[in-house]
């Protein structure tokens, strides 16, 4: 409960519209000020975002609007949005604020932040052609993660975006030593609490820190939320100079809330609906996660693909800021081999000789041919059969269906659901099994024996 308020007030509400207010001030804030008013005791912030005329501007509300009326008092709070920050916010799950969501009471700050921070100066920034070893098999094939760089994870509901975050997150705490930040843009509770109990089960969350702004949250809140989080990354990679891994799901809905706010705002829609400003909010985000000689800070984002359609203007300007796309396909989720993991569409700016070495990339380069064939196949093979091709294209499809399940594997994450344990492959042997794969070394062993395992060093022929 706030006792005191040590701001001095600018205005009073004059309307309240869902999540946006119009306030009547005594002098102009700029924009993106934080304001301030005391509803019952406790401290309600807004953010200014449009200047109406000389006394009236329009702000968002960052908590939910009920109990707001007119008259109001409003206080400027003299700054942006700002954070708590502090090497205590580990293991910590925190709001838009930096407040404690986790009934533990709030980590000792003598500093704070503001999450409008400007991205370091493109003289300090860094590039590398280093890659990030996940574990996964298809991954680390086929469309590598860059350390230091951002990775998308495409998809629709229901193909396995989050439980793809989840086990990176646990081979970055776990193979790399390295610390993880989570924003969780909309998400719903159930997914936060499942996320929060499976990184305390695993001993991941003391290298952790948690930013959530659930589903039911104000858009103003899911608007915000990533930059909290990445505020949270950006003073782990400058303090501890760490391994930083930025995880943000799901960005789809950062896109939605600024859709939101640009509607109640005024704005005239553009493509397919979407706000005017969609290319500057998403630039605003991605631009600044970025890696300094001391610390990198990389980042893999879920992003929903709405009705599968990966031409969606969101969906379209989010890929243009990414180094590496791993497209998730609801096909094969539904034949049960998961990763669902398109080897085909998705892919890597990695992917090239120079930097992976020409076995890595002659193996890659092999296994995609054989599966794109078996694909082109498809429709033949379920028409007439596989007896109705030639030797060598059913020696082709074995293999590519081999592969294909190959590719699947257990996670760590999902041992209590599936009864499997996880399992983590070194780059080394998935190279060596794709190119015994190639050869033809594994054309007498039946396809169930490549399903769901680790390395078929340890399967007997």
């Amino acid at each position: 409960m706030m006792t005191s308020n040590p701001y001095q007030q600018i205005g009073m509400v004059a309307e309240v519209q869902g999540p946006v207010i119009v306030v009547r001030c005594t002098q102009l804030p700029p924009l993106r000020q934080a304001l301030m008013a005391q509803l019952n005791g406790d401290p309600y912030y807004f953010e200014v975002h449009q200047h109406l005329d000389d006394d009236h501007v329009r702000a968002i509300i960052l908590h939910r609007s009920a109990g707001l009326q007119r008259g109001t008092a409003v206080y400027d709070t003299g700054a942006p949005l700002r954070i708590p920050v502090s090497e205590q916010c580990l293991g910590r799950v925190v709001d838009v604020f930096g407040a404690p969501l986790d009934n533990i009471p709030p980590f000792e700050s003598r500093q704070f932040r503001n999450i409008h921070g400007q991205p370091i100066p493109l003289s300090e920034s860094i590039t590398t052609d280093e890659i990030l070893p996940a574990g996964i098999k298809v991954i680390d094939l086929l469309c590598p993660f860059v350390r230091g760089g951002k990775t998308g994870l495409f998809g629709g509901a229901g193909v396995g975006k989050t439980m793809l975050i989840m086990e990176f997150m646990h081979a970055v705490a776990h193979l790399h030593q390295g610390l993880s930040v989570f924003g969780g843009v909309g998400e719903r509770i159930r997914e936060g609490h499942e996320l929060w109990h499976e990184m305390a089960n695993a001993n991941v969350l003391p290298h952790a820190v948690l930013a959530y702004g659930e589903m039911d949250e104000s858009p103003g809140v899911r608007f915000r939320i990533a930059l909290t989080a990445l505020t949270y990354a950006e003073y782990l990679r400058d303090t501890l100079h760490k391994e930083v891994l930025f995880v943000v799901d799901n960005v789809y809905r950062f896109v939605q809330a600024g859709s939101e706010i640009s509607s109640l705002l005024g704005r005239m829609p553009a493509t397919v609906g979407y706000q005017p400003t969609l290319a500057s909010e998403v630039a605003e985000v991605e631009e600044r996660i970025n890696s300094t000689p001391s610390g990198a800070i990389t980042s893999v984002q879920a992003v929903y693909v709405p009705a599968d359609d990966m031409t969606d203007p969101a969906v379209s300007e989010i890929l243009g800021h990414l180094d590496t796309k791993v497209i998730l396909s609801r096909a094969l989720a539904s034949q049960g081999l998961y990763p669902a993991v398109d080897p085909l569409a998705s892919g890597s700016r990695l992917m090239d000789p120079y930097v992976l070495g020409d076995r890595h990339y002659q193996i890659a380069q092999g296994v995609r041919e054989h599966l794109s064939r078996y694909k082109e196949l498809e429709n033949i093979i379920s028409m007439l059969g596989i007896e109705e091709l030639s030797e060598i294209d059913q020696g082709i499809v074995k293999r590519a269906r081999k592969l294909q399940r190959y590719l699947t594997q257990p996670f760590y994450v999902t041992e209590e659901h599936s009864g499997i344990q996880g399992i983590s492959v070194p780059l080394a042997d998935t190279l060596d099994d794709c190119e015994a794969f190639l050869r033809g070394d594994y054309d007498d062993i039946p396809e169930s024996h490549c399903y769901m395992q680790g390395s078929m060093k340890n399967i007997g022929r």
